[in-house]
């Protein structure tokens, strides 16, 4: 909404801070203050230290980090692969057929992720596809639940893109895989880049399915925090908290410098 008059901004500010600051600014703010802190006084943490960092950035701590960034990379690796798939199919088919593959995608935003894991766990426990105890169910999972976005943000760029430019290719003699690799895929750049971006955002923070899946050797930074925090570990569990929310951070702020250069191409 555009706010022309000064008095007019103002109050949009207003409200802004009003609903901005107490829903998502102060609870991330006492995540960071007791992730510096030993103890509560009163209402807020206090006894400032850094030792909880310490201990977030190795041992047990640095090996769920690692964890979780081979799981989001590799699950939003293949999310993007096959959403990116998908959403070239659907867009070459007509009615009940691209409605049907577009509810098949969207399909695990439907159900609660947990129900998703539970899919997962009963149908990869038993031969011939025994995935169960390994890392690969936990990425399976994870690809699962992050694929729908992938599916969407994709199929939104190709419902907005001019066709004008595959049929001027095609017009000039480009065959379907020219046109696919040098034209249509470098015009999604952008569009795959914000996909790639939130499907390992979200993959970094998935936790329910994850909890009915992970093997003890590939444990998750989620849920180390999960654990932490359930154990009476607060402040630890919020300095991890905070590795996690970093990460993240930095790796969405890469893909979005990627994706700005690949839209001024």
């Amino acid at each position: 909404m555009l706010v022309h008059s000064r008095t007019g901004r103002a109050a949009s500010w207003a409200l802004f801070a009003v609903l901005f600051v107490p829903l998502f600014a102060v609870p991330l703010l006492v995540i960071l203050a007791a992730s510096f802190s030993t103890h509560w006084s009163g209402a807020f943490p206090s006894g400032p230290t850094a030792g909880h960092y310490t201990a977030a950035v190795r041992g047990e701590s640095l090996q769920a980090l690692t964890t979780s960034l081979v799981t989001a990379a590799a699950a939003s690796a293949l999310a993007l692969t096959l959403g990116t798939w998908a959403a070239l199919a659907a867009a070459a088919l007509r009615g009940r057929g691209r409605r049907l593959l577009d509810a098949l995608f969207v399909l695990p935003l439907a159900v609660p992720s947990v129900v998703v894991g539970l899919a997962v766990l009963v149908a990869f426990s038993r031969p011939p596809i025994l995935l169960n105890g390994t890392r690969w169910i936990v990425i399976l999972a994870h690809t699962v639940l992050v694929t729908a976005f992938a599916h969407q943000s994709v199929s939104a760029a190709i419902r907005r893109l001019d066709p004008m430019y595959e049929q001027a290719a095609a017009g000039l003699g480009a065959r379907p895989w020219y046109v696919l690799l040098r034209v249509k895929l470098p015009l999604l750049l952008p569009s795959l880049g914000a996909a790639a971006g939130l499907c390992f955002a979200l993959s970094m923070g998935e936790l329910s399915a994850t909890m009915m899946l992970y093997p003890p050797d590939w444990m998750p930074l989620p849920v180390l925090v999960f654990t932490a925090t359930d154990r009476g570990s607060l402040f630890t569990g919020s300095a991890l908290a905070v590795v996690l929310m970093a990460t993240t951070l930095l790796v969405l702020l890469a893909v979005s410098r990627i994706r700005t250069k690949a839209t001024y191409r």
